[in-house]
């Protein structure tokens, strides 16, 4: 009897709301200068290999840093000897915030903040590109150094779709 009234309370305290063990990763998007998106791609198939980083906030603030140089995604690399340390580009544009709104949108949409898709992985064993993300969309963050190629093909595309929009925009 005890066992049942316990169960019963517990599945009730679920349906109520007060269940803390899940959180809905697909939230509608706001407008807030709090929301970033930080997207690291890398092409291994090229010696050196060649990076690409897109940066984008809720303001509408992007910015694109290309190269080879490890700077690209680590403002912190301390190999200055290297030949590769001065290849790096950097490109920084203001955007609509309700077009980022939407990218951003887009990418929850497709999985971003998807945590039951973390250790999940693709039958392909070697990939000659790597992607990875992090986010802050309300308050929600997704942070993690697995290739997306492996665990969401999916999302790794519209991730590359962010970073073709804004690493060789066309002018209107």
């Amino acid at each position: 009897m005890f066992k049942k009234l316990t169960l019963f309370l517990a599945f009730a305290a679920a349906l109520a709301g007060c269940g803390p063990f899940w959180v809905d990763p697909y939230i509608v998007v706001q407008e807030s200068q709090l929301n970033w998106v930080e997207i690291h791609y890398y092409n291994l198939k090229r010696t050196p290999i060649r990076r690409i980083a897109v940066y984008m906030n809720g303001m509408g603030h992007v910015e694109v840093k290309k190269g080879t140089s490890e700077r690209v995604s680590n403002d912190f690399a301390k190999r200055y000897r290297e030949d590769e340390w001065r290849d790096l580009s950097v490109r920084r544009m203001d955007v609509d915030p309700a077009h980022i709104k939407d990218l951003m949108q887009n990418l929850v949409n497709h999985g971003l903040l998807d945590r039951e898709k973390t250790g999940r992985k693709a039958d392909k064993d070697a990939y000659d590109r790597f992607i990875a993300v992090k986010a802050n969309i309300n308050n929600n963050t997704y942070s993690a150094q697995e290739n997306i190629f492996e665990v969401d093909p999916d999302l790794a595309e519209q991730l590359l779709d962010v970073i073709r929009e804004f690493d060789n925009p066309v002018a209107k």
